[in-house]
């Protein structure tokens, strides 16, 4: 299946990727520029919360700043709660770099930076399927029931 929707301008070099976790999904836009990383207008420094803020910064540590110079990434995120949006964004950087790379740089570079990336945490550039299970009737959530008694 495709994971990126990759659409040009005549002009730009750009791609578009997301990035999912849970019910949270990170769009990034990644376009030929000169390093910067904004999330929802805001600079990649800026990460709430902070303790999470080394893991929206792991692609960018793994591959080194020198592969992030020359582009510029735009990144909206919305829905889940702050973890699985911090989870989300790290992905979209991850693809959209990959995705950058593959389209208009050379394949070569795009399968060394997969491997750094995919060596590193395979949940970089491939999504976690799981999903909250729904709760059912006779008991208080989606598995759990009334301990059973006998006396």
């Amino acid at each position: 299946a495709g994971c990126c929707k990759g659409h040009a301008d005549s002009a730009m070099e750009s791609v578009q990727t997301f990035g999912r976790k849970k019910t949270a999904v990170a769009v990034s836009y990644c376009k030929k520029g000169r390093g910067l990383i904004k999330i929802n207008g805001c600079p990649i420094e800026l990460v709430e919360p902070e303790v999470l803020r080394y893991k929206v910064f792991e692609p960018i540590l793994l591959l080194g700043r020198d592969r992030f110079a020359n582009v510029d990434i735009r990144i909206r995120v919305k829905g889940g709660g702050y973890t699985a949006q911090i989870y989300a964004i790290r992905q979209a950087i991850a693809k959209s770099v990959v995705a950058y790379y593959q389209k208009f740089v050379d394949e070569a570079a795009k399968r060394e930076i997969r491997d750094i990336l995919v060596s590193y945490d395979r949940s970089l550039l491939v999504a976690d399927p799981r999903r909250c299970e729904s709760k059912k009737f006779g008991g208080p959530g989606a598995r759990a029931r009334r301990q059973k008694s006998y006396r």
